[in-house]
C-alpha cells in the first residue's frame, strides 16, 4: 500500500513538472508571437503592403506547423505502444469537439481581420496598449462562462490595465501616420479595440470548450483543436481575400514593395511562422492554467512591443503613452504579487490540512482483531 502511494505521487510529481515545463515553453511561443507578429505586420504596411485581408489570414495560415508535432507524438505513441492494445490514432477529437473548434475558429477569423486593421491605420505602440484592454474582457467573460474567482490583487490589475488602455483615447490624433485622415484613423482605433473585445471572449470560450468537453484533454488533444481553429480561421480570411480580390493583386503589390519583392514573399512566410507561435502558447496556456493567466502574459508583453515599436520604427512616445505604459506595468506587479501571495497562503492551508489529518490518524488507529 506504501509503495503504490509513494509510485502515485512519483507520477504526481512528474506530471507536475512537466505541466511547468509546457507552460514554460507556452509563454516562450506566446512571446515571440505577441512581440513579433505586430511589428512584422506593421512592416507590411509602412514599406507599402495593403491588403488587409491578406495579413488576417497570415495570422492563422501557417497551421500546417501543428502538423510536425501531431505527427511526432502519433510516432511516439505507436512507438511504446504494447502489443496488446488496440491500434493507437492519429487524431483523437471528436464531432462535437471539432464543432465547437470550428465555430471559435471562425470568431477567431474574424477577430483576425479587425486587428489586422487596427494594425494597418494605427502605430503598432499605440495598438499594443489598446490591446492591453482586452484583459478586462477576458476577465468580464471568463466569470461569466467559467465562473473564474478574483482576488482584490487580479482585480487590481485589471482596472489599471484597462484605465491605462483608455487614457490612449485622450489624445488619439498626436500619434496619428502621415497621410492618414483622423476618421481612418478613429476607425483603426475602433477596429482594434473591438479586436481586444472579441479576443477576450474567445479565450475563456477555449477553456470552456476544454471543461465541456466529453472526452479526456491532453496536450496532443489541445493540438488538434488548435489546429481546426486556425484552419476554420483562415478559411474565413481566405474567402475575404477571394471576394477582395487579393490573389490577383500580390504579385504586382510584391514587385511595388519598397524593400524588395524576396523580401515582401519573406515578410509573408515569417509572419505566418511567428503568428503561429502567438496562438501555440496562448492555447498552451490555457490548458496548462487558465484563460485568464493566458491574458495577463499577453498583456505583459504589450509594454515590450510598445518599446521595439519606438525603437524600430521611430514611433512618437508622448505622455499619454509613458502614462498607460507606468499604468500597464503597475497593473502587471499588481496582479502577479497576488499570485505568489496566493499561492502561497494555498501552499500552508494545504500543509496544515496535511498535517491535522496524518494526526488524527495517529490518535486514532484502526483496531486489528486478535488471531
Amino acid at each position: 500500500m506504501v509503495m503504490q502511494m509513494e509510485t502515485t505521487e512519483d507520477e504526481q510529481r512528474k506530471a507536475a513538472a512537466l505541466k511547468r515545463l509546457l507552460l514554460i515553453l507556452s509563454c516562450v511561443f506566446l512571446s515571440i508571437g505577441n512581440c513579433g507578429g505586430p511589428l512584422i505586420m506593421r512592416l507590411y504596411f509602412i514599406h507599402g503592403g495593403k491588403r488587409v485581408w491578406l495579413t488576417s489570414m497570415l495570422e492563422t495560415g501557417g497551421w500546417p506547423i501543428i502538423l510536425v508535432p501531431i505527427a511526432i507524438a502519433y510516432y511516439h505513441r505507436r512507438k511504446n505502444q504494447a502489443p496488446t492494445e488496440p491500434p493507437t490514432k492519429l487524431f483523437f477529437m471528436k464531432l462535437p469537439l471539432f464543432v465547437a473548434s470550428a465555430v471559435i475558429g471562425v470568431l477567431t477569423g474574424l477577430d483576425d481581420y479587425l486587428y489586422a486593421y487596427g494594425v494597418a491605420r494605427i502605430p503598432v505602440s499605440t495598438t499594443a496598449l489598446i490591446t492591453a484592454a482586452h484583459l478586462a474582457f477576458t476577465a468580464l467573460f471568463a466569470f461569466i462562462l467559467v465562473k473564474q474567482k478574483f482576488t482584490s490583487y487580479s482585480i487590481n490589475a485589471i482596472v489599471l490595465l484597462t484605465v491605462g488602455a483608455a487614457v490612449l483615447g485622450l489624445n488619439t490624433s498626436s500619434d496619428r501616420p502621415e497621410g492618414e485622415s483622423n476618421a481612418q484613423y478613429m476607425l483603426g482605433f475602433m477596429m482594434t479595440v473591438a479586436a481586444a473585445a472579441l479576443y477576450g471572449f474567445v479565450l475563456p470560450l477555449v477553456e470552456l470548450m476544454y471543461k465541456k468537453a466529453k472526452q479526456n484533454i491532453t496536450y496532443a488533444l489541445v493540438l488538434e483543436i488548435q489546429l481546426v481553429m486556425c484552419l476554420f480561421a483562415t478559411i474565413f480570411c481566405t474567402v475575404g481575400m477571394l471576394v477582395n480580390n487579393d490573389f490577383k493583386v500580390i504579385p504586382r503589390e510584391a514587385r511595388k514593395f519598397e524593400l524588395g519583392e524576396t523580401t515582401y514573399y519573406v515578410v509573408l512566410v515569417v509572419s505566418a511562422i511567428i503568428w503561429q507561435g502567438f496562438f501555440l502558447g496562448a492555447i498552451g496556456i490555457i490548458f496548462c492554467a487558465s484563460s485568464l493567466l493566458s491574458g495577463i502574459v499577453i498583456a505583459v508583453l504589450l509594454p515590450i512591443t510598445e518599446i521595439f515599436a519606438v525603437i524600430f520604427y521611430h514611433e512618437k512616445f508622448q505622455a499619454e503613452k509613458g502614462v498607460s505604459l507606468v499604468l500597464s506595468l503597475w497593473g502587471f506587479v499588481s496582479y502577479f504579487y497576488g499570485e505568489i501571495k496566493h499561492n502561497k497562503e494555498s501552499k500552508r492551508v494545504k500543509k496544515k490540512e496535511n498535517k491535522d489529518s496524518s494526526g488524527q490518524d495517529t490518535e486514532n488507529p484502526q483496531s486489528v482483531p486478535n488471531p
